[in-house]
């Protein structure tokens, strides 16, 4: 953990400087509130702009959610070619990209197209991650969760071999979370049984999509973000117990980065 401490401790002590921009597309009529937690999250870990890019039936709700929050939207229900281009638009104003959060039914062709367009780095989550297997993954972070790598599994065969064939870099979430990168495993040695709770794993890529913005490469965002999350769910626990909710871990982050 000594090499991530000192970068943890460059991350605390760089507060107040340009910390980056982060852009969220994500959420759905059934899962409105997923890309204001990745924005929270984003926010508390020292992003200094988030704005967030959602359909326009739940706009309101995103936009609602928190004063520090910037939102769009797109029109209609469904990300498709036109949700696209607005995408590319924002992520030429950001300094990471977070696509899947909530993000139902979206179309495939879409989101692979915007993950190859986009030049900043991409935190692919949740229901982007199955389309996102045919867009070139060299600037990604993948985030499944165990429910969530089957698609993986059938492309690839292992979550070794997509990082040495693509570049990615993946974050298994689960009882122990594993950050694979060059085809090599390590585990992550924070975090608590509450994290199981909805929105901890919207929670995990506003935190890494911000060390990504703040100049971080991928595998150290990767790997810093979980133990973060870990922590920060070990804080809240410790206050909440079992009835621990993902926006307390949310308010921890700036304890642990501390």
């Amino acid at each position: 953990m000594g090499r991530l401490q000192r970068t943890l401790s460059n991350v605390s002590e760089e507060s107040g400087t340009d910390n980056g921009r982060v852009a969220v597309v994500g959420g759905s009529i059934d899962y409105p509130t997923q890309p204001a937690i990745v924005g929270q999250a984003a926010l508390r870990t020292g992003s200094d702009h988030v704005r967030a890019l959602v359909a326009e039936p739940i706009y309101e709700i995103v936009a609602s959610h928190s004063v520090n929050l910037l939102a769009s939207y797109y029109a209609g229900e469904r990300f498709d070619e036109d949700a696209r281009e607005q995408t590319i638009t924002v992520s030429e104003w950001a300094d990471a990209l977070v696509i899947g959060p909530g993000l139902v039914d979206a179309e495939p062709d879409a989101v692979c197209d915007t993950i190859d367009d986009v030049s900043v780095p991409v935190v692919v989550d949740a229901l982007a991650i199955e389309p996102a297997l045919e867009a070139d993954l060299s600037n990604a972070v993948l985030t499944p969760s165990g429910s969530e790598d089957d698609p993986i599994y059938e492309s690839y065969g292992s979550l070794e071999a997509i990082t040495e064939e693509t570049n990615a870099v993946i974050i298994l979430t689960g009882t122990v979370d594993e950050i694979i990168a060059d085809g090599t495993r390590q585990h992550n040695e924070t975090g608590t049984s509450a994290l199981t709770v909805a929105g901890t794993g919207d929670t995990l890529a506003g935190i890494i999509a911000s060390l990504l913005g703040q100049g971080m490469d991928r595998e150290d965002a990767a790997e810093l973000g979980a133990w973060v999350l870990g922590k920060s769910g070990e804080l809240a626990t410790a206050e909440y117990g079992p009835g621990v909710l993902a926006t307390d871990v949310v308010d921890r982050i700036p304890d642990t980065i501390r």
